[in-house]
């Protein structure tokens, strides 16, 4: 993948840097906070190469995958600082529930590094000690625990952090401000039996250390300050004078109110889930796990977040969202691998099988969006095998002990010294979850055309025209003339792996780029080297020119036609300087893809030479992939 490129794309499609008021990434998602969600052209990112998806909630989440972190770098690279304001508009039109959302994902999903990475080296350490490598009372033991129970000790500042970067408040002052939560000094005398006033009036002594809301309604009102303040005051002693007015206000009002109010706010949210666990029982973990390929979808996973850490920093351990997510994330790569055993596609079964490894480490977005959300049979699956080990889970009182993604290699997070069957059944739930998923995936799949031979189904080894006759299809026409080959010999791993769409690839004789079908012009690009076009059937076809030619930034290129503007067969959509591209250092090899090939039956025709015009790709209409 060409990170600069696709970074650059994204930029463009969510409506340029000045469009952008936030943007972060987690396992595998760019999620962007904008200013003006109508500017953001959802068809568009999803035809770039590289994007496996998109989300939109309360941010614009678009799924790339095990590269999100290069393709973050670049886009923050290109996008430079960040600051724009949403406007009235944009802000009126959107729902409290997608703002709220919004708010706690850009709170606590810059946590979960931090919160994981300590949480698995505990579980680390658990299991070395449950072995017998290391005593827990080895003072190197007690060292790296240490950076576990650190993490959470300190949670409220870390949160305070997040959230002034959140409400573009001053993160130092916020620091500050929450710090005196859990100035030693401070704590003792509160906590003392002689009590602690403030104004003549009692504090409360409240235990701080883990709490995340208290800090959360802090800045709050911490930034709430410090922009009336800016506003009110004069400029040379603004510096100064800003911070201690929003500290002199924040500090008491949290130390009075705010706190208190966070702490008791934060343990009725987590007895509320408790509550109905309690009275669920076994059947919320089984129901949780088999809603979670919605849920996850949709990004409400991370509204669970504050839950799961104030149940840790509470009682230790969490026994709900955990163990549903080891069900789901297990039973997604059992479906994967069930898949792959069974399909003909060889393009779909190189999909799955790294989409199931993610899964097995936790990370389910690439078998959710490439496979799973795709196929009814594969969605079913999963939720089958989710179902089976998240009932399990339940009833055997699955518990977690470390707060990160459930996968093979954190299921340490399941180690409980006091109770060694914790592990045991972890693994059995782990096992349950995969053979239930894998199996019914095994055993129900089917490919689109189950007579069309793997060779042909493969863009990697297209057939004569002869051997494929659709149904109910249309015929792709060559865009260009020159020499086809399959899109695996496309020297560009997302085209050469198929990720973006199935078809094949042609080195070009001529530069004059014609439509493959009737339709509209679904996509148009600054940079003038792709075009997409949506046929009157709905097949979404991706032409690019060149590989990497983005960056000649529309030299050598001319756009010949507008989005949306009606295109029959044959028409010229664009022309290339073929000679002037290919001196500039470029590869002219030109893919021609299905970007939407889950959706039929597509198969690539055309051999060796072809002219514009010629059939090249067969797509079967009449037989959509369940």
């Amino acid at each position: 993948m060409n990170y600069q490129e696709t970074a650059a794309r994204i930029l463009a499609e969510v409506g340029g840097p000045g469009n952008i008021s936030a943007m972060e990434h987690c396992s595998t998602r760019l999620r962007l906070t904008t200013a003006d969600k109508s500017k953001v052209n959802v068809d568009a990112l999803k035809a770039i190469p590289g994007v496996l998806g998109v989300v939109m909630t309360g941010q614009t989440q678009i799924i790339i995958g095990n590269e999100v972190v290069e393709v973050f770098a670049a886009l923050k690279k290109a996008a430079g600082p960040v600051s724009a304001t949403p406007s009235a508009g944009a802000t009126s039109k959107r729902a409290w529930g997608a703002t709220l959302l919004d708010f706690l994902v850009g709170v606590f999903q810059p946590l979960v590094p931090a919160i994981a990475g300590a949480g698995v080296l505990k579980s680390i350490l658990l299991l070395l000690a449950a072995i017998g490598w290391i005593s827990n009372k080895d003072q190197t033991y007690i060292a790296l625990a240490s950076i576990s129970d650190a993490t959470f000790y300190f949670l409220p500042l870390m949160v305070a952090v997040t959230t002034a970067t959140k409400l573009n408040s001053n993160r130092l002052v916020a620091l500050a401000a929450v710090g005196v939560l859990l100035l030693p000094a401070l704590t003792t005398q509160i906590s003392s039996k002689d009590g602690f006033s403030l104004f003549g009036i009692h504090v409360q002594s409240v235990p701080y250390s883990g709490q995340v809301f208290p800090a959360i309604l802090a800045v709050l009102l911490l930034a709430a300050v410090e922009r009336f303040m800016t506003k009110i005051s004069p400029k040379p002693i603004r510096i100064f004078f800003v911070p201690m007015i929003a500290l002199l206000v924040t500090v008491p009002a949290t130390l009075l109110v705010l706190g208190p109010l966070g702490f008791y706010a934060g343990q009725a949210f987590t007895a509320g889930i408790l509550f109905v666990y309690a009275k669920v029982g076994w059947i919320a973990v089984a129901l949780l796990a088999a809603a979670l390929p919605f849920v996850v979808s949709i990004g409400m996973h991370k509204a669970l977040l504050p839950y799961a850490i104030s149940q840790f920093a509470a009682a230790g351990n969490e026994a709900l969202y955990l163990p549903a997510s080891l069900a789901h994330n297990i039973a997604e790569a059992g479906a994967m691998f069930g898949v792959a055993l069974r399909t003909k596609n060889t393009e779909l079964r190189s999909v799955a099988i790294s989409a199931g490894i993610s899964a097995l480490c936790g990370i389910t977005e690439p078998a959710l969006y490439g496979v799973t959300l795709q196929h009814k049979r594969a969605l079913m699956s999963v939720i089958a095998g989710a179902l089976a080990g998240g009932a399990y889970g339940g009833l055997t009182v699955l518990t977690s002990f470390v707060i990160v993604g459930p996968g093979l290699p954190s299921l340490s997070m399941f180690i409980n010294a006091a109770n060694p069957m914790n592990l045991v059944n972890a693994l059995i739930a782990t096992a349950i979850a995969f053979l239930v998923a894998g199996l019914i995936a095994a055993a129900t799949w089917k490919d689109a055309l189950e007579h069309v031979p793997a060779d042909v189904a493969s863009p990697a080894s297209p057939a004569p025209a002869s051997e494929f006759v659709p149904s109910e299809g249309i015929d792709l026409v060559a865009p260009l003339s020159g020499t086809v080959i399959p899109l695996s010999e496309v020297n560009d791993a997302v085209f050469a792996c198929g990720t973006l769409g199935t078809g094949l690839a042609i080195r070009p004789t001529s530069g004059e780029v014609r439509s493959p079908a009737d339709g509209v012009v679904a996509t148009t690009f600054a940079t003038k080297h792709a075009i997409a076009i949506k046929t009157d059937g709905g097949v979404e076809i991706l032409i690019h020119v060149g590989l990497d030619t983005v960056k000649l930034g529309g030299r050598f290129f001319e756009t010949l036609v507008t989005k949306g503007e009606r295109v029959t067969a044959g028409q010229v959509l664009l022309r290339a300087d073929v000679d002037a591209i290919s001196a500039a250092g470029y590869d002219t090899t030109t893919p021609v893809v299905v970007l939407n090939h889950r959706k039929f039956n597509v198969v690539p025709l055309a051999r060796d030479q072809v002219s514009a015009g010629d059939p090249i790709i067969a797509v079967d209409q009449s037989v959509l992939v369940s």
